[in-house]
This record gives C-alpha cells, sequence and structure tokens, in this order.
C-alpha cells in the first residue's frame, strides 16, 4: 500500500507545477554581491535602495558630503542615485517645513520614513500617478508639469528636483508619457520648469537641484547638460539669492568630489542602449552637478 501512495505523489509532483519560493530581499542583494555586482543585473535595484537607504540614516555618510570629501571606493559600479540622495539629505532642514519634491524622486518608503521628511508637510509633483502611493503618511501628489506648476508664489520653503530637469522635453515614452521630442540638439525647456520652482519658492526659502553634466549629449530620455546650459540655469539666481554649485565624478575606485573643469569631456552611459559603456564600471551618468540655491528674503 505504501508503495502505491508514494507512485500516486511521485505522479502528482510530476504534473502539477513547482512554484519556487520569492527571493528574499537579502537574497537578492547577496545574489547581485556574489555575481560581480553588474550594473542593472539581478538584485542591483535592491542593493542600491539598501545603499541609499543606510547613506541618508548615517550622520558620518552625510557629514562627508557636507565636508565635500568622499572615502575612497565609495558607491562603486552605483549611478548617480547613490550621491545624490545623501547630498540633498546633507542639505535640506532639520526643522519643519513645507516640501515640495519637484520630479517624484522621494516617492519610496526608505525617503517618506526618513525622520527628517516625517516632520515636513511633503507635496510630491509629478506627470502620472505611480505605483508607491504613500497618502496615508498626509503625502500630497499632485500631477501636471514642471513647466506649469499649480501652486501660488512663495507657497514652499525648500524644493527638492533630482535629475528630473534633463527629462523635460525630451522622449520619454520609455515612462510610459506621451512626450517624444526626438530632435537630436538642445532643448531649453528645462529653465521654464526652475523659474517656476522659483516662483514658488518662500524668501529665505532653499532650493536644490541635480543632472547629468559634462559633454553635451542627447540620449533621447534625457539630455547631459554642458557649461553652456548650467551657466543659463545661474543666471536666472542672479540678484534672486546666493547659490553655489559642487560636481561629483565618478571613477573606477568610485565616486568622488570634483571641479567643474575636470568634467568637460566626460560622458555617460546610457544603460538601455549601451552607448558610453566603458571600463569603469560606471551604471549610468559619469558626473552630475549639484546647485544649492537660497532665495533672497
Amino acid at each position: 500500500m505504501k508503495k502505491i501512495t508514494d507512485k500516486l505523489k511521485n505522479k502528482a509532483a510530476s504534473i502539477l507545477p513547482s512554484f519556487s519560493k520569492p527571493l528574499s530581499l537579502e537574497e537578492k542583494v547577496n545574489n547581485y554581491v556574489n555575481a560581480g555586482r553588474i550594473p542593472w543585473s539581478k538584485g542591483y535595484e535592491e542593493y542600491k535602495y539598501q545603499f541609499i537607504k543606510n547613506e541618508i540614516n548615517s550622520t558620518k555618510s552625510l557629514s562627508f558630503f557636507k565636508n565635500k570629501s568622499l572615502p575612497d571606493n565609495y558607491a562603486v559600479g552605483l549611478d548617480e542615485r547613490s550621491v545624490e540622495y545623501p547630498w540633498i539629505f546633507s542639505k535640506i532642514s532639520e526643522n519643519k517645513s513645507i516640501i515640495l519634491d519637484a520630479g517624484s524622486t522621494f516617492n519610496f518608503d526608505f525617503v517618506v520614513e526618513h525622520p527628517q521628511i516625517k516632520k515636513k508637510d511633503l507635496t510630491i509633483y509629478t506627470f502620472y500617478p505611480e505605483k508607491n502611493c504613500f497618502f496615508k503618511n498626509r503625502i500630497s501628489y499632485v500631477y501636471g508639469d514642471l513647466r506649469n506648476l499649480y501652486f501660488k508664489e512663495e507657497s514652499f520653503d525648500e524644493i527638492v528636483s533630482q535629475s528630473t530637469i534633463e527629462h523635460i522635453d525630451m522622449d520619454n515614452s520609455i515612462y510610459g508619457y506621451d512626450e517624444k521630442n526626438t530632435k537630436e540638439e538642445k532643448s531649453y525647456e528645462f529653465l521654464k520648469a526652475v523659474r517656476e520652482m522659483l516662483r514658488v519658492l518662500k524668501p529665505g526659502g532653499k532650493l536644490l537641484i541635480t543632472f547629468p553634466f559634462g559633454k553635451y549629449e542627447y540620449h533621447g530620455f534625457f539630455q547631459q547638460f554642458d557649461d553652456e546650459m548650467l551657466q543659463k540655469i545661474l543666471n536666472l539666481f542672479l540678484d534672486r539669492g546666493k547659490f553655489i554649485v559642487e560636481f561629483i565624478k565618478y571613477e573606477k575606485s568610485g565616486w568622488r568630489f570634483a571641479t567643474k573643469d575636470e568634467l568637460s569631456q566626460i560622458e555617460s552611459y546610457n544603460p538601455h542602449t549601451g552607448k558610453g559603456k566603458g571600463i569603469d564600471g560606471a551604471a549610468h551618468c559619469r558626473s552630475i552637478a549639484c546647485i544649492e540655491f537660497i532665495k533672497n528674503c
């Protein structure tokens, strides 16, 4: 009888589909690390966001950005988000404030649950609804074009626009948007968005903007800004407040702070097309500009 039962079990096992247990976050990260930390391979996103979460919650790590001195091998093989988030969190205030995320890069649990953000009234401004939604955290979502913000003048104490303005007027069809500018030439539509951010920023308020910077490049879904485009942004700030610009560069040994002159010929790697891939292990952009602007009172 036992032999018959075993045969039936084996036959059932061969017929029924096999369902493997989903990998845990730790398993995905370990698999990515053990496979050689190849950008955009399985586990890359989980590893990257775990890294970012740890960095923005580390006083020591944020001090690296405040002092403009990153340790050796910082964020090797990770894209620019790994330095943009800590740079931003080293700049935003510790106080309660009304803050605008102009581009929806704060729409993650590890951001909205961060102690600095939980103190603030956060509005996320994006083009379309996204999978993540944290309305239970009293976060407001507004949908529209950054070139025409739906807010009255002087509405926000702080505004963050992280690697967003380089996508304005580009081919954003990969994000599901009906925005398909395919002209391989410079677009200056991003200046309209910067003007709008200045309009809705309160006197004494802070604006933080980051974007890929180096040699001008058209990559379809984004453009890499060069010095001429940077200067057009800075011209908008003249007589309106004070600002500083910091530059961060990727090398085989990781990210480090750099000078503007070092970046004039730096090219980005486009993981969607393979354009610009090198032997340095860069995951995406190899250099970014980070602007901190304080509006006149």
